[in-house]
């Protein structure tokens, strides 16, 4: 949905709210504009910022794309389609998506005021990201992991059997961004714990990247640029 432009041009200035509404998964959601971008929060996080979701901006920035060979993604935790706006508009990919969304009603969002801007192919899947990762077998070279209900990730995706059935779903030579909160002193405990305890006993090559306020789990270190942990 296409806001006016005296509506986004003060959105620069202060956070304009759009909608609120709630889902199955999710009693509280509401749509603003801000810095001309929608942004989707539910009561204690940020789901999608457009261009502006800074975790996964900070990460796809670390990555030497040359040294990938990427045509298939899976986003699991779809939201408004931050992810894939962030690889066109910043670093003009267009790969074929697969999004996966549990909400209906965060796919209706998406659907309302941001798949009209994105101009790659996107397939776009209503059910829980553990089904469909047990439930497929296509392969994927990029994997992108942000399923959150508001700011908790289910217990039933920090398993090292969801783990391993991520990694049957990776191409010969793919890469899984696995991302986790870390903005308290508790969250960065349970972050560094998930990922000694379980992401490193199925990803013994991994690493993550420390965005701020965030911890991105990465499959293997060997694509990264730099380090910022």
């Amino acid at each position: 949905m296409k806001q006016p432009f005296w509506k986004k041009l003060l959105s620069y200035f202060f956070e304009i709210h759009i909608e609120s509404t709630s889902g199955e998964f999710n009693s509280h959601l509401y749509v603003s504009l801000k810095n001309g971008r929608y942004q989707l929060c539910s009561e204690n996080a940020i789901y999608s910022f457009e261009d502006l979701y800074t975790n996964f901006l900070k990460a796809f920035a670390t990555i030497e794309w040359t040294k990938l060979e990427v045509k298939n993604v899976l986003v699991l935790g779809f939201g408004l389609g931050s992810v894939v706006q962030i690889l066109e508009k910043n670093f003009g990919k267009k790969f074929h998506y697969t999004g996966v969304e549990a909400d209906e009603t965060v796919l209706y969002l998406a659907h309302k005021y941001v798949l009209p801007k994105i101009q790659s192919p996107v397939e776009l899947v209503c059910t829980r990201a553990e089904n469909f990762v047990l439930q497929t077998t296509r392969k994927f070279d990029l994997i992108l992991m942000d399923v959150f209900l508001d700011d908790k990730i289910p217990p039933d995706l920090q398993t090292t059997f969801y783990l391993s059935a991520l990694k049957e779903r990776l191409s010969k030579s793919g890469l899984l961004l696995y991302n986790r909160l870390a903005q308290s002193e508790n969250d960065v405990s349970d972050a560094r714990l998930f990922f000694e305890k379980k992401f490193k006993e199925v990803f013994p090559d991994s690493t993550y990247l420390d965005v701020g306020g965030n911890w991105i789990l990465i499959n293997k270190s060997d694509v990264l640029k730099n380090k910022l942990n």
